[in-house]
């Protein structure tokens, strides 16, 4: 499928945004700068995502095992956190993006927790693209925490679990449909390992702040030329003649 045509359902694309310090050693520039270029591409992303058949966008900018990283770094992209809430809320509004952050927001500095919260407030209506920032996060934390409440809980399916993993009371997102990976790294890193169970896989050796918009569709071009099975088997194996019987997969729904 073109990628000039947006899917016919919005999509659930997740990004890990990685590579921002490699692409500044690479040209002598300090880390942080990296970084600083990085928030340019978050609004490139952003920007282009709606347009190509994006409804959720969901970019991980901190895990909470990125505190082990020299502490002016981790300074500086607390500042860029707070600065990008403070700048683009606006922006956010006019478009119709719905900003929430996941993550625990307790131990970060009071000035970033306002913008949070002022951010989602003035955002909370936008229909055009859900963006949500993975931040101070990680999935195993998340879903630990759910565990923990699921014992108590006495609808025991998965769209209930998938309910506890929401945080901050916002709604439940869809599974992820395409996970992205920058940098040239291939691994998950501890994001959303729940909601991308089935989610298609994307690497790609483009640093984060080089990533644009036609990184993106080819990405998605890659992924719409992709057969999702869900653990059924796809049509060729199933063959022309052979149909599956009715109700035979009933008992996955």
């Amino acid at each position: 499928m073109d990628a000039n045509f947006p899917a016919a359902s919005p999509l659930h694309v997740a990004v890990i945004m990685d590579g921002n310090g490699r692409w500044a050693a690479a040209r002598n520039l300090p880390r942080s700068l990296g970084h600083r270029e990085g928030v340019k591409a978050v609004r490139r992303i952003v920007e282009c995502a709606p347009d190509l058949g994006v409804g959720v966008l969901t970019l991980f900018a901190f895990s909470v095992d990125n505190w082990r990283r020299p502490r002016h770094e981790v300074g500086v992209i607390m500042e860029l956190m707070a600065e990008y809430l403070r700048s683009e809320t606006d922006r956010c509004v006019e478009e119709g993006v719905r900003v929430t952050v996941l993550g625990c927001t307790q131990g970060i500095a009071p000035a970033l927790q306002a913008a949070v919260r002022e951010a989602q407030a003035r955002t909370a209506h936008g229909k055009t693209l859900w963006l949500r920032v993975a931040f101070n996060y990680s999935s195993r934390d998340a879903i630990l925490s759910a565990a923990a409440r699921f014992r108590r809980d006495r609808d025991r399916s998965r769209a209930a679990f998938s309910r506890l993993l929401a945080q901050n009371g916002e709604h439940i997102a869809p599974d992820v449909d395409l996970l992205i990976r920058t940098g040239g790294e291939k691994r998950l890193s501890d994001f959303l390992l729940w909601e991308a169970a089935y989610a298609e896989l994307h690497f790609t050796d483009v640093m984060w702040p080089e990533f644009g918009a036609e990184d993106l569709k080819c990405a998605l071009n890659d992924f719409r030329g992709r057969e999702r099975r869900f653990g059924t088997v796809g049509r060729a194996a199933v063959g022309a003649n052979e149909a599956v019987p009715a109700g035979a997969l009933a008992w996955l729904e």
